[in-house]
């Protein structure tokens, strides 16, 4: 559908979920997913592979990932306990260890004098997750 009657259907959506309607919406466009369902099931070849909410799936998923933009240069020392995932000019992905603190990258990075223009966690799309969960289903399937 074009951009116009996508937001007319969405809206329709919104306000039928406003006055306590649920919605069982098909599709194969993930990113529809996110737009509009707050619950998801992710079927692959007759089996629920995947469940739950919309914001735990893609928290379940996570990597520790995070996008910064900055100004000036990052001291040497500033991201030593992460690991460089992209750089270019003044943004850069790191990935945490698991159980690290952000905030205190954060902290560690302001404590530094890097202005900071934005620090925000990558989450994982729909896709990307739906790719992963059906590969790793499908390969289980090989190996029985």
């Amino acid at each position: 559908m074009d951009p116009i009657n996508t937001n007319l259907i969405k809206d329709e959506i919104d306000e039928l979920h406003r006055n306590g309607t649920s919605i069982i919406f098909s599709t194969h466009r993930m990113e529809q997913v996110e737009e509009v369902c707050e619950f998801m099931v992710l079927i692959n070849q007759g089996k629920n592979v995947l469940e739950g909410s919309v914001k735990d799936v893609k928290n379940q998923y996570k990597e520790n990932l995070f996008k910064i933009d900055f100004d000036g240069e990052l001291p040497v020392d500033a991201l030593a306990q992460t690991k460089i995932v992209t750089q270019k000019d003044h943004s850069i992905t790191v990935q945490l260890n698991e159980g690290d603190d952000s905030n205190a990258l954060l902290r560690h990075l302001i404590q530094k004098d890097v202005h900071i223009h934005s620090f925000n966690e990558i989450l994982p799309t729909l896709n990307e997750i739906f790719i992963r969960k059906v590969a790793s289903s499908n390969l289980e399937k090989t190996t029985i």
